[in-house]
């Protein structure tokens, strides 16, 4: 947690300045006990109306200054809470930039929200709370009883007894609820879950009919999680009664022995008063004390958690300078390339060695799990290379500074994203500075401009998140725009045309090969229409290459593609007959 508060660097003056307001509000505080006895003991004795009006305005007067101080306290313990949080996200979030796809596949996308939002909100209350808090409680708690001893040594020493007793229930309780609360924020995270599961997979779930068994899932976590807080919500509401019994008791002591002093003349009405004042000051700064060190508690557990993302170290190193260039013969070439991914035992490629030359076609084909994403993904090195190297223009991949790599190269991602705004904000993903004819073009090569032109607004079509008001195919369509905006010299296909019909697909691979910038192309698919014509064909099998050349030598010497055509071709006749 140390390490998360260089993040309120920025804020040293509001860090000093609230506690110190804080402070002085508590300081004017417990001069006002003192103030009701002086009004007791010196005003209403003597019939004094001038001296209680005086007194009166003096209460006012300490009031105010405490209303100004809290106010101010609370400004400027807000303003470095709210800025650290602030400074935190923005670190948090540029962290998570920074990691690889291998530390974004073991760290989960719900992980990574939930340490971006409800993490980093408990960490801002806690800081709030403890500028705010943790200096005056123990000063009230403290000051109250030294206040005491200078009314009177024997009344005090009530105060001596109460508090360490006080302070064994307060927190005893906090204690034993702490790791409940632990508990409660486990049983919440499932409830979590299941809630984002269930939303964000309605369709499937309404479509196999187990609304009622998704619902009774719902209903037993969540009745787990009411279990839980009911449980700590009992102990946790003994702090009320206990501490109360024994503030009653301690202050029925202590008027005991301020009457028989008061009957003694040792001491005055008024100063009862202040003691039984500065009694239920304690009592309400221990309660307070005790959730501040719940929340404290809390915090430091998110922030270890948030502490525990930043320092997960990027597996991927980054050049800064570009490297020289080369003339070389190929566009892309692996060389002996291997590939396992993290907590893997077995490697998912292994001994991968081809080359492409510059604006050829390579098709990728495989059965179900035989690494054609992840060969593609080592391209942008989204993973490295186990073994091996990967060579761009000659050069190896890994001394690219990333942003020259990447804007090398073009890829549409197996699964179709979209973000909430126009079309045009989508498709400028791609190149920022891009010209509505630009767009148009390669809406046009990705066949995709007879549909936003069918949209009213074309451009300004206003695109839901997710591309939810569009087609499978569609969304598909606008991701392969979005990639050749950009005139890439390589572009990746990642079974990016999965959705699309025949016709479509075929129209897309030729509008493909007449682009003027002739990029060199990668098309991962599962069908061999799709690949047929390409001017060479990966065929891979368990992470291993089982063939490699045209579409004829495959059928002749391939096996694993011979089974592939086959298994589709009559399926594919079949559709055109």
């Amino acid at each position: 947690m140390k390490k998360l508060f260089v993040y309120l660097s920025n804020y040293k003056k509001e860090c000093i300045l609230s506690p110190l307001f804080k402070f002085i509000e508590a300081s004017f505080e417990l001069l006002v006990p003192l103030v009701i006895a002086a009004i007791i003991d010196t005003g209403i004795a003597n019939k004094d109306t001038g001296y209680i009006i005086r007194m009166c305005l003096l209460l006012v007067l300490l009031g105010i200054i405490g209303l100004v101080s809290a106010i101010t306290a609370q400004y400027y313990a807000a303003k470095a809470s709210v800025g650290f949080a602030k400074n935190l996200r923005h670190a948090l979030f540029g962290h998570i930039q920074s990691l690889s796809y291998t530390e974004i596949d073991t760290l989960g996308t719900s992980t990574m929200i939930t340490r971006m939002t409800s993490d980093i909100n408990q960490v801002q209350s806690g800081v709030n709370l403890t500028l705010r808090l943790l200096l005056r409680s123990p000063l009230v708690v403290f000051g109250a009883m030294i206040m005491a001893f200078t009314i009177n040594v024997k009344a005090a020493l009530v105060f001596v007894v109460t508090i360490p007793v006080l302070s064994v229930i307060v927190f005893g309780i906090m204690i034993v609820c702490i790791p409940l609360y632990k508990k409660v924020q486990a049983a919440l995270d499932k409830v979590l879950l299941i809630t984002r599961e269930n939303l964000t997979g309605v369709r499937v779930i309404r479509a196999f009919g187990t609304e009622q068994e998704e619902t009774d899932k719902f209903v037993e976590h969540n009745q787990a999680l009411t279990n839980i807080q009911k449980f700590t919500g009992r102990i946790s509401a003994l702090l009320n009664p206990l501490t109360y019994v024994i503030i009653n008791i301690a202050i029925v002591i202590l008027i005991k022995i301020g009457a028989i002093q008061v009957y003694d003349g040792i001491i005055s009405q008024g100063m009862v008063i202040a003691l039984y004042n500065y009694m239920s000051q304690i009592l309400v700064e221990l309660i307070k004390l005790a959730n501040l060190i719940i929340n404290i508690t809390k915090s430091a557990a998110c922030a270890n958690r948030i502490s525990a993302v930043l320092d997960i170290k990027p597996s991927l190193e980054y050049k800064d300078t570009a490297p020289e260039k080369r003339q070389a013969q190929y566009s892309v070439e692996f060389r002996d390339v291997s590939l396992r991914y993290k907590n893997n035992s077995e490697p998912s490629l292994d001994n991968l060695s081809f080359t492409v030359k510059k604006g050829e076609t390579v098709g990728i084909i495989g059965g179900t799990g035989s690494g054609k994403s992840s060969l593609v993904n080592m391209i942008p090195r989204f993973y490295d290379a186990e073994n091996g190297e990967v060579l761009i223009d000659g050069v190896n991949v890994k001394d690219y500074p990333l942003e020259e790599l990447r804007e090398k190269i073009g890829i549409v991602p197996q699964k179709a994203v979209l973000f909430k705004g126009t079309v045009r904000d989508n498709i400028s993903w791609g190149k920022n500075d891009a010209t509505d004819e630009e767009i148009f073009n390669a809406l046009e090569t990705a066949q995709a401009k007879s549909v936003i032109e069918s949209k009213s607004g074309d451009l300004d079509y206003v695109i839901d998140q997710g591309g939810k008001n569009l087609s499978g195919g569609q969304r598909q369509r606008l991701t392969i725009a979005r990639a050749l905006v950009r005139k890439p010299e390589i572009l990746i296909l990642d079974d990016s045309a999965s959705a699309l019909d025949f016709a479509t697909d075929a129209a897309l691979r030729k509008a493909i090969r007449e682009i003027d910038n002739s990029p060199t192309v990668f098309i991962v698919s599962q069908r061999t229409s799709s690949i047929q014509y390409a001017d060479k064909i990966i065929v891979l099998d368990d992470g291993m290459i089982a063939g490699m050349g045209t579409h004829d030598e495959l059928l002749e010497k391939c096996d694993v593609y011979r089974e592939i055509y086959n298994s589709q071709f009559k399926k594919e006749a079949d559709v055109n007959g």
